[in-house]
């Protein structure tokens, strides 16, 4: 067999996009290399759409009579999905930077179980394998849409509780074993199986508004606490639907890239569920995230309030202090306030760093990025393993809207959700100061132990506000000396 130009052409793109896209996967390993990583990984994505253009512009319609090439439309939905994705990329708080993230798997999910749907009712599929792989990519794309979609709600506050009912894991069961039987029916029906007077085109709907369906329902009952980990799965899930219908379709730069997503996901995920100490099935199948009571004797004490300058102060005159950032922080804005008080902090030779815990924030990651947003140096920012136990020689911890991760009931109280979570040991310096807008219990819904400890105090008030203070207490401190 002749191998065509377009065909050398199609397979270099392809080989040029799977090295672009591992070699930017590798950069983005390192914060001081993500940036330059990410746009890599963005000029191998643009090398797999034009091969996948030229493809189409080569397609003969006598040799390849399923293949319909309407290239006008093709561009016409690049553009729009290229310049929303720009439009709202730009626009997005960091806050919403989670439901952006959830929305855009789904997207994926969706693009790959549209994929299959083509594929199936077009009757485009050969053999059992291929069926099988098609059917199987549909049915992760599918969970992974409308899963998203769901996760989206909820970060973004549009489902604002958790929805539970008696029996539900039975239901979400029966729902994905008859999508696996509608999906063993829609086999049988296309290899003509004798018997069986079955109308496909019909099963193939039936089957995709099962695996819609059980995506809903498994993450309608997950609580909020569990939305990184639930990002993170549907992440894998979408990176592996792209893969297997990229083999369907012979398209090597889809497999690679569906399959490097999809193991970057299941990694990251099983990372956060260690740092949960949780499973990935308890995640899923459990009711972690409802609003938990304290326990009479759990918690003794009460929270003592102080002002934002005694804090300052007592931070100014301090020889070294750990930053501990949590979702408040991004939901107040307040993260350039915070390094413009770092930077009066160092300059008064105070040893300043930060504490960030695996699943703090409400993303993976979410709280590395609001730092880096802020231009805080890399090499003040630690991970868990790396500063925990740095913190019993601390004079002062302060914490920025964090709650669960800094709980020391994870530690001590057998009875708590969180118990045998590793947490960022922040009630085991000197002095601990928590900016926190109110007394409520956060996004979880637990009781911090340590807002109680003798060694906490607390500052209420918005995050931002409560550091424009302390930025004043520190420079007033510098007028008066002068």
């Amino acid at each position: 067999m002749l191998v065509t130009i377009s065909q050398i052409v199609i397979g270099t793109a392809d080989l040029a996009a799977a090295f672009l896209f591992l070699f930017g996967l590798q950069r983005m390993s390192s914060p001081a290399t993500a940036p330059s990583g990410i746009r890599v990984a963005g000029l191998g994505m643009v090398a797999a759409v034009l091969a996948s253009f030229f493809y189409l512009a080569s397609v003969s319609p006598a040799a390849q009579p399923h293949v319909m090439v309407n290239l006008a439309l093709a561009l016409v939905a690049l553009a729009i999905g290229g310049a929303g994705a720009w439009f709202v990329g730009r626009r997005v708080t960091m806050t919403a930077m989670p439901q952006m993230v959830a929305i855009y798997n789904g997207m994926g999910g969706g693009a790959a179980g549209s994929i299959a749907a083509v594929e199936l009712f077009g009757g485009h599929t050969q053999g059992a394998t291929q069926l099988v792989v098609t059917l199987l990519g549909g049915l992760i794309g599918a969970i992974s849409l409308s899963g998203s979609v769901i996760a989206w709600a909820k970060l973004d506050g549009v489902l604002k509780v958790p929805l539970r009912v008696r029996g539900q894991q039975y239901v979400n069961g029966a729902v994905f074993l008859a999508a696996i039987a509608v999906a063993g029916l829609v086999v049988a029906s296309v290899l003509g199986v004798d018997g069986l007077l079955l109308t496909t085109p019909q099963w193939i709907w039936v089957f995709f508004a099962c695996a819609l369906l059980f995506g809903v329902l498994m993450t309608l009952p997950i609580g909020g606490a569990d939305m990184p980990v639930v990002i993170s799965i549907y992440n894998a899930f979408t990176g592996l639907a792209v893969g297997l219908e990229g083999f369907v379709l012979q398209n090597p730069a889809l497999m690679i890239a569906g399959m490097v997503v999809g193991a970057a996901g299941l990694l990251l995920t099983m990372i956060m569920a260690k740092a949960m100490n949780r499973s990935i099935a308890n995640v899923l199948f459990t009711n972690f995230g409802t609003v938990a009571k304290a326990r009479p004797g759990a918690i003794t004490g009460t929270e003592r309030a102080t002002d934002a300058s005694d804090a300052a102060i007592k931070m100014r005159y301090a020889g070294k202090v750990i930053i501990v950032p949590g979702y408040g922080l991004a939901a107040a804005h307040a993260q350039q306030k915070l390094f413009e008080f770092v930077k009066l902090l160092v300059a008064a030779k105070v040893m300043v760093r930060f504490a960030i815990h695996p699943v703090a924030g409400r993303m993976p990651g979410q709280m590395d990025v609001l730092l880096a947003e802020a231009g805080v140096p890399y090499d003040m920012i630690f991970q868990l393993d790396d500063i925990n136990d740095d913190f019993a020689g601390t004079d002062v911890a302060l914490v920025i809207g964090a709650n669960d991760v800094v709980n020391p009931a994870a530690r001590s109280d057998k009875a708590s959700p969180i118990y045998g979570m590793p947490i960022l040991n922040a009630d085991k310096a000197a002095q601990v100061y928590v900016i926190k807008r109110g007394q409520g219990k956060g996004y979880s819904g637990i009781v911090n132990a340590l807002f109680y400890a003798p060694n906490c105090n607390m500052v209420y008030g918005d995050a931002q506000a409560v550091l424009v203070q302390m930025i004043e207490a520190i420079r007033g401190l510098g007028a008066a000396a002068a």
